[in-house]
């Protein structure tokens, strides 16, 4: 029996690869945009740009931080065999950018009040990862 296998018989979760370098860099400080620049595939880096720009009232350079974060990562999950459902989960860390990023576009489509895509994002996340959706809720 595998370590992930899923006794309810869903799909097992989606552990996307260790990518640590962009996490370094922005733990050291270094800007977001300058960490999207260099590895413009990491969701984490989107995420906090998003982040920063919604926290700095920026909402819809947010929300397309937050998309570019967010398509980056279902770019990923598909990579590491995820069919477009089944567990994300936030205890592992390389998972966080893209759950981040999902949050981040729920929060911006609502500001926007884009009410479709904030309740499929929240809803996706809430699917993905019941702790991620506390978490970042």
């Amino acid at each position: 029996m595998s370590l992930h296998e899923n006794l309810l018989g869903g799909p097992a979760p989606t552990l996307l690869p260790d990518d640590p370098e962009p996490r370094d860099l922005l733990a050291q400080g270094t800007a977001p945009a300058d960490v999207a620049a260099k590895y413009p595939t990491s969701s984490l880096a989107w995420a906090q740009l998003a982040d920063d720009a919604f926290d700095g009232g920026r909402t819809v350079e947010s929300y397309a931080y937050a998309r570019t974060g967010y398509h980056r990562g279902l770019d990923s999950l598909r990579r590491a065999g995820w069919k477009g459902h089944g567990p994300v989960p936030w205890e592992h860390e390389p998972n966080r950018g893209f759950l981040r990023a999902l949050h981040a576009l729920a929060r911006a489509a609502q500001a926007i009040g884009e009410d479709a895509e904030y309740e499929r994002c929240t809803t996706f996340l809430r699917d993905s990862s019941e702790l991620a959706a506390e978490t970042l809720g």
